[in-house]
């Protein structure tokens, strides 16, 4: 028998329907979770069912570490995410035009990676236009305030951010790879990488660094577009669709010219921390 679970994230409330062996996976989720029915005014209801494979136009593909993401719509304008691991599909997310109801068809295989991965991609976009982004990024806290590390896959977003953890005192984790910005505030989020941390706080964003490596540390200061430049990539959502471009562009262009945003060529040590930090967190 199915049932329905509540959360929040980044004051952003969903629901989520499942058999109960599906939801008792989500144990990333339990700090999130609500004890009230969500509102008329939810982000997104999702519901997770076997079934058949949808027909659908496939119209682009992302491929990263075994992961493959078919994207694409069917005849009757429904997106589709077709989720893939190793060859092996998942499952496939069929969602309704504003993104506020979904259905999550599975497979068996890689279950729970499919149901993140379709939470991700449904908060990402039913949120976009409410001043939301979902970051790939390592994010921090210091001194009550957070800052977050970005930076291509492989960069040292989350060795930069244990440096962190590990020579400045006073320093937290907030989320290791997919923290929420909403307003200026970063947020933990159920979603993370390699280091589980699932942590439901917020605080005010002091700093953004994108990270790249070099034989050398050395920061310095982005301003206007290219700090916008900076923010673009590291941003989940579906530019193609205007509403959510827009919502995207109105997030990057207030954070470009809000929050300090830096650009830190380094190496992999407590140096490039502490010059970091330095430079970034104090007054």
């Amino acid at each position: 028998m199915k049932r329905t679970t509540y959360y929040e994230v980044a004051l952003h409330r969903f629901s989520v329907s499942g058999e109960e062996a599906v939801l008792q996976l989500l144990d990333n989720y339990e700090a999130f979770r609500c004890a009230d029915e969500v509102s008329s005014v939810a982000a997104f209801h999702l519901d997770i069912t076997d079934g058949n494979a949808p027909l659908y136009d496939e119209e682009l593909r992302q491929e990263e570490e075994g992961q493959t993401i078919v994207c694409g719509h069917t005849a009757e304008g429904q997106s589709v995410f077709e989720y893939r691991w190793l060859n092996q599909t998942a499952g496939w997310l069929i969602c309704s035009d504003n993104y506020t109801k979904a259905q999550l068809v599975t497979t068996g295989c890689y279950l729970k990676m499919a149901v993140d991965n379709a939470l991700m991609v449904l908060f990402a976009l039913a949120t976009a236009h409410q001043h939301t982004a979902l970051f790939h990024a390592a994010a921090v806290s210091q001194g009550g305030k957070a800052y977050m590390f970005l930076g291509k896959s492989g960069t040292g977003k989350s060795t930069h951010a244990q440096l962190w953890l590990k020579h400045i005192e006073g320093t937290e984790l907030v989320n290791d790879d997919n923290p929420v910005v909403r307003d200026n505030t970063v947020y933990g989020s159920p979603w993370s990488g390699k280091t589980p941390c699932y942590r439901n706080v917020h605080y005010p964003l002091g700093g953004i660094v994108l990270l790249s490596q070099a034989p050398y540390n050395k920061i310095q200061r982005l301003r206007g577009i290219e700090a916008y430049a900076a923010l673009v990539p590291s941003i989940s959502g579906k530019r193609w669709e205007p509403r959510i471009a827009d919502g995207l562009h109105q997030t990057e262009n207030t954070l470009a010219m809000t929050v300090p945003v830096w650009h830190l060529e380094c190496l992999p040590n407590e140096q490039a921390a502490q010059e970091c930090f330095q430079q970034i967190a104090q007054p």
